[in-house]
């Protein structure tokens, strides 16, 4: 159900289960981390998710869940987030191509991701009202940070969904792409990243995600960003991209900070 390939230090992650919209159960979670987990062995400098089909993601697989013995919070508590977890913390930037319906752990996957790339067609919201349920998954969180408490409630009580174009421009995400244009567009924007100085961009990924969670101040902030800088410097891309300057031509990284011969 999860497929892993990776190709000129780029991993590409693809949800194969068109048939049920890529619905994802414990079993596919399993193997979403583990794919994870893969990539991070071979050292790629950058990472594509995506989904096959006519859907990013439609959320949980529930055909077969019987609802009088679901155990919803293990599922998301023990199965989901610990994998969200591990693919936020995932040590390159990543990206997802989002298409179709994007709902209920489908956006906690897209939350979880660095950058995303949303198809003009795509659906985003939460339709859990119509379950007897609630947004999970990140997905409040998400919401109220970008759209604020009305259009968050409007969402989840109504059960309306957005566009792709609707949430890239209300700021839920980064781009709008016509829908034959958006996996084309990610995997070169994650073959650039791949061929970009790693390490740099590994440090501002954990200052954005420290002024995220942990809401530091700009002074604080402007520490990090000095220490990583100091770090850096050392390092074998740092010395490249000021030569590269120098000399008037591309830089040509290798993805380290640090001195390796």
């Amino acid at each position: 159900m999860i497929d892993l390939n990776i190709v000129d230090e780029v991993a590409e992650v693809v949800l194969r289960a068109p048939d049920r919209l890529n619905a994802l159960d414990e079993e596919a979670f399993a193997e979403l981390g583990a794919a994870y987990s893969r990539a991070v062995g071979a050292e790629v400098r950058a990472l594509v998710l995506r989904g096959d089909g006519r859907a990013f993601c439609a959320g949980r697989d529930i055909s077969h869940v019987d609802p009088a013995v679901d155990d919803a919070y293990g599922f998301l508590a023990d199965v989901v987030t610990p994998v969200l977890r591990q693919m936020s913390a995932f040590p390159a930037p990543t990206f997802a191509a989002a298409h179709g319906a994007c709902l209920g752990i489908g956006l906690g996957l897209l939350i979880a991701t660095d950058v995303v790339y949303v198809a003009a067609g795509a659906t985003f919201g939460s339709p859990f009202a119509r379950l007897g349920a609630t947004l999970d998954s990140g997905g409040h969180a998400l919401f109220l940070e970008r759209l604020g408490a009305h259009r968050t409630l409007d969402l989840i009580y109504t059960a309306d969904l957005m566009s792709g174009s609707d949430a890239v421009a209300a700021g839920l995400f980064s781009r709008v792409l016509p829908d034959d244009e958006v996996l084309a567009f990610t995997r070169g924007k994650a073959s650039a990243a791949a061929a970009g100085a790693t390490d740099a961009f590994r440090a501002s990924k954990t200052i954005v995600a420290r002024l995220r969670d942990e809401r530091i101040g700009l002074w604080e902030s402007m520490e990090l960003e000095d220490r990583a800088q100091g770090e850096l410097c050392a390092g074998d891309d740092y010395a490249e991209g000021f030569r590269a300057f120098q000399q008037k031509r591309p830089p040509v990284f290798h993805g380290r900070s640090n001195s390796i011969s």
